[in-house]
């Protein structure tokens, strides 16, 4: 009954921050410069794989990604698979499988000091963000038929140091929220944990 519960709570907050995960990407600047805006997206799936876990985290942002490329308007206001296959579709396919990478490796760091401060900033940088270039800026030279380096100045380069921040900023949330945020992991371990410590 317990494990039921936890699990109809993950699906909720799973759905949750697929909400989040849209309305951050409807926040968006355009660059002018370049057609690539910038927005919120990466900071929602830093989140949700961080506070939910890998696989509530992966449902939540692939649940938002399956229902954009069948046609609702979910990521920008827009929709549609020509969205998906567009420029900037390499970047959303490795949305679910970023929050998964970040939410298993986040799993895995214990306590609340500077250490566990940079390994999550580590994980939050290198799935977070290196990760989404690296699957969104082949696509988008391959798309717009330019080289990787030149896709790379305009895809990549001018958003690293917001990532950066946007890094920064979710490793100190997660690592401050994380155990309120009752993930299926989470409480597996918890269950673990109160099993050994009654032995």
């Amino acid at each position: 009954m317990k494990s039921s519960a936890w699990n109809v709570r993950g699906l909720v907050y799973s759905a949750l921050f697929a909400a989040l995960f849209i309305v951050f990407s409807m926040l968006k600047i355009s660059l002018g410069f370049n057609p690539v805006p910038f927005t919120l997206e990466s900071f929602a799936i830093m989140l949700a794989g961080g506070l939910l876990g890998a696989r509530y985290g992966f449902y939540s942002i692939f649940l938002v990604v399956v229902l954009t490329a069948i046609g609702l308007p979910l990521l920008h206001g827009q929709g549609g698979i020509s969205l998906v296959m567009g420029r900037t579709g390499g970047f959303i396919w490795m949305f679910p499988l970023a929050a998964f990478a970040i939410g298993w490796f986040s799993s895995k760091i214990r306590g609340q000091g500077i250490i566990a401060f940079l390994l999550m900033f580590v994980v939050m940088e290198a799935f977070g963000s290196l990760l989404l270039y690296a699957g969104g800026v082949p696509w988008f030279a391959y798309i717009a038929g330019m080289s990787v380096t030149k896709a790379a100045t305009l895809a990549a380069y001018p958003f690293i140091l917001p990532d950066l921040l946007k890094a920064l900023v979710a490793s100190a949330i997660v690592l401050k929220l994380r155990k309120y945020v009752p993930s299926l992991v989470a409480s597996k371990r918890a269950a673990a944990d109160s099993s050994f410590s009654s032995k």
